[in-house]
């Protein structure tokens, strides 16, 4: 199996995909030998592109005199550089013949990068930097938000399915031949990647995503969302830890210049995925706790220009109300 997938990887490196280290010469694993640029011309092309496409956006509003936060393009700056470096160093060659390696990219593509994807709010981006459609056509923004308003995307951003995916994103993948059936392939591997850095911007876009949805549950309840998906990822760490057996097939014969042990290999990457299941928690929770506290001061600045504008009738109603109380009272004491 890891003969033919170096195989694979060395075919794809001729026509332009991967251009790593064949598996079979990789010398033991060191920071330096994982940190080492080894492009991936598809990773390298799409993330290039959608940061490329971000920044003409940002640009197109600021040409127009409209503003941008630069927290969020730095956040969408941040999120893709996490799938490059991923996925264009040496971590993706040694991730092909090693599970703790591999674990920390499945953990950086669909735990750490889609956070900072999706708080780069791409969608309200491009809603408001695509001009819209002469009246009684239907322009790319127009299809946009028709989408995110479509029964499809409620159903995609419910909290069960987000959590459904997130949950089956590790145990329908690794307790399946559905693993050892993509890394078989160079384009089988392309495909996971990119489905782990889907599922978790899908799963974390109801939670803490700025851009608009159908639905968006009060913030105590994004918590709960939260902390409903992540103890899986522990679970399933703490079960890979324990095994005593293999669960796949494509890091059994690791090459024998790495001079490592698969099942012990495996036990340090069920320990990753355990420990990983924390980190992302902090962050989410801390975005959170932010976008709590500035809706708190929003609906605060509201209530305030309200009362300006109509001289505070809600609280002169409210007394209102509460010195008729006061005199119902007095008229039943009497």
């Amino acid at each position: 199996m890891v003969d033919a997938v170096a195989a694979t990887l060395l075919a794809a490196g001729d026509h332009g995909g991967h251009g790593g280290h064949q598996s079979a010469d990789l010398p033991p694993w060191t920071l330096e030998r994982l940190l080492a640029w080894s492009p991936d011309a598809f990773f390298l092309v799409l993330c290039g592109a959608l940061l490329a496409v971000y920044l003409a956006a940002v640009l197109r509003l600021r040409r127009r005199g409209d503003r941008w936060p630069v927290g969020r393009t730095i956040s969408w700056t941040v999120g893709q550089l996490l799938v490059v470096f991923t996925m264009n160093t040496g971590m993706n060659d040694y991730g092909m013949v090693m599970f703790s390696v591999h674990m920390v990219q499945h953990m950086v593509l669909s735990m750490i990068a889609p956070i900072f994807l999706v708080l780069g709010a791409p969608t309200t981006l491009a809603l408001r930097a695509l001009r819209p459609a002469p009246r009684g056509r239907r322009g790319p923004r127009e299809v946009l938000l028709a989408v995110l308003h479509s029964r499809y995307a409620a159903v995609l951003t419910a909290a069960p399915v987000t959590i459904a995916f997130f949950i089956l994103n590790l145990y329908g993948l690794y307790l399946t031949p559905v693993f050892d059936w993509m890394m078989a392939s160079y384009w089988g591997h392309v495909l996971m990647m990119a489905h782990f850095v889907a599922v978790g911007y899908v799963f974390f876009w109801p939670i803490i995503g700025i851009d608009p949805g159908p639905r968006r549950s009060g913030y105590l309840m994004r918590m709960l969302e939260l902390f409903m998906g992540m103890p899986f990822h522990a679970f399933f760490g703490i079960a890979v830890m324990m095994g005593s057996t293999l669960i796949v097939d494509s890091f059994a014969s690791p090459p024998a210049s790495l001079g490592i042990d698969p099942l012990a290999d495996q036990t340090a990457g069920g320990g990753i995925a355990w420990a990983f299941s924390e980190v992302p928690s902090v962050i989410v929770l801390l975005a959170l706790l932010v976008q709590w506290r500035r809706a708190e001061d929003r609906q605060a600045r509201r209530k305030d220009r309200a009362a300006d504008r109509d001289g505070d009738a809600e609280l002169a109603a409210y007394n209102a109300y509460l010195a008729s109380l006061a005199a119902r009272d007095q008229a039943v004491s009497r």
